[in-house]
């Protein structure tokens, strides 16, 4: 030790990620500087965006899921309903035609339990349309809550109830 310094505290250079070559007081105690501080929640917030920017993706990729379902649905349903049309069009010309004979009603009754089922698959394709929803609520409900997260203050608990 030279004799003109102190033995309490002695002027050390702050390094770290910003590395920007000040000084700080140290006292020995080991702590993190304010550098090394202001770096951490940096990175942490940098990797809160990203989650929330990979929860977003997610969400959106399930609602088009479900989108491209109910559009397979409602084609299966125009070709089915196109098809039983073109059979009960076929069983009424049948019958106008050969009105005496008995099998142009069996191939009505096809033809409307033919429509009949393209109903039921429009229906099926309406109702997943409707459920369907685009709008990310969990990513929008992390954001609502982030802000009293940072401060300290948050009230959701140490579980993740958003799932």
């Amino acid at each position: 030790m030279n004799p003109g310094e102190s033995t309490t505290t002695r002027a050390v250079p702050l390094t770290g990620a910003a590395g920007t070559g000040g000084t700080a007081a140290s006292s020995g105690g080991g702590g993190d500087n304010i550098v090394d501080l202001v770096s951490k929640l940096t990175r942490q917030g940098a990797h809160l965006a990203q989650e929330q920017v990979a929860l977003m993706q997610a969400e959106m990729r399930e609602a088009v899921t479900d989108l491209k379902a109910a559009a397979a649905a409602y084609a299966g349903a125009a070709v089915i309903g196109l098809s039983g049309l073109g059979v009960t069009l076929m069983a009424l010309g049948w019958l106008l035609g050969n009105a005496i004979d008995n099998t142009p009603l069996g191939i009505l009754i096809v033809g409307l339990a033919t429509l009949a089922l393209a109903a039921i698959l429009y229906f099926t394709a309406r109702s997943k349309t409707a459920a369907a929803n685009l709008k990310p609520d969990r990513t929008i409900r992390t954001l609502e809550d982030t802000p009293s997260i940072v401060t300290g203050h948050s009230t959701t608990g140490t579980t993740n109830d958003r799932i």
